[in-house]
């Protein structure tokens, strides 16, 4: 096995709990490999760190599976990583809606089994390898069944409130899973609440508003077809009678709600990443404070 060593000083991030090593971390790569090859990574003074996979495509040249240098990598050990994860989610969240794991095909097939132990039998897959960042890792974008065609509006309940989402051409995957939390935190603040609800995708936070009570509700969002699936998301809800969606630019319409005396018991920003490199910093910053500012204008006292 090719091993990767350190520069004297870098490897911080790994150091410190993470997964990742950067192209400029380190200091030689001493053996034969190929990209995707698994490497074994020392510390500048030949200290053992682990075994990771290797992509000298990558910014992310190495992307750490194990801290022992003894560990084999095979798919005892990868379903070993999956029953973990499974176990881990049954314990913490709700499984009713969830992210499980990210994953390609052999992790996939491993999911399957884990999840069938369980009875749980999984109706099908949907491939949406298809973020621009794969063109940086050498990969192609692709997206497609990988199972049996099945209908891709797909029903769930998050939080008791219920959602259509569309894995084929929803935004990322079609459902920020993560902000699950976050959403049952609005449900509790907006009892009897004038809420708006801004960069709202397909209704998510602007629905757990209603759902926690609010008397109206406003979410705006730019995408068409965000706004159109928010309001069929709304009529699953039964709660189209106090919840309207408006598609409109939020940078142009929160300054046009300032100026027609408009007030909100709760104003909700959940907006899209501003930069995604550190030469947009200073523009992404302006964006934040911007809405911010706007939004807390738009707050009652």
């Amino acid at each position: 096995m090719a091993v990767a060593t350190l520069k004297k000083g870098e490897g911080r991030t790994l150091k410190a709990g993470g997964a990742w090593i950067y192209d400029n971390e380190i200091a030689s790569v001493m053996g034969h490999f190929e990209d995707g090859d698994l490497v074994m990574v020392k510390d500048f003074d030949g200290y053992p760190m682990g075994k990771g996979f290797i992509n000298r495509k990558s910014r992310i040249c190495i992307r750490m599976m194990t801290r022992r240098e003894d560990t084999v990598i095979d798919r005892e050990f990868l379903r070993m990583c999956v029953r973990d994860a499974w176990e881990y989610r049954k314990k913490t969240v709700d499984t009713g809606s969830c992210r499980v794991i990210f994953g390609e095909e052999t992790i996939l097939e491993l999911l399957q089994e884990v999840l069938l132990e369980d009875g749980i039998k999984i109706r099908g897959i949907y491939e949406r390898s298809d973020a621009k960042v794969r063109l940086n890792e050498g990969m192609e974008r692709v997206k497609g069944f990988l199972s049996e065609p099945f209908d891709t509006n797909v029903p769930i309940t998050e939080n008791g409130v219920r959602y259509l989402v569309d894995v084929k051409d929803g935004q990322k995957t079609g459902f920020f899973l993560d902000q699950k939390y976050n959403r049952l935190a609005v449900q509790r603040l907006c009892r009897d609440a004038r809420v708006l609800d801004c960069f709202t995708h397909t209704g998510s936070f602007a629905l757990n508003a209603a759902y926690g009570g609010a008397k109206y509700v406003l979410g705006v969002d730019a995408s068409e077809l965000g706004c159109r699936q928010a309001e069929e998301n709304a009529k699953l809800n039964g709660m189209e009678d106090r919840v309207e969606f408006l598609c409109a630019d939020v940078f142009d319409l929160l300054p046009e709600l300032e100026k027609r005396g408009e007030k909100f018991d709760v104003v909700i920003l959940d907006p899209p990443a501003f930069t995604k490199s550190r030469s947009s910093i200073k523009n992404a910053v302006k964006g934040y404070r911007e809405i911010n500012l706007r939004g807390m204008k738009l707050v009652k006292d």
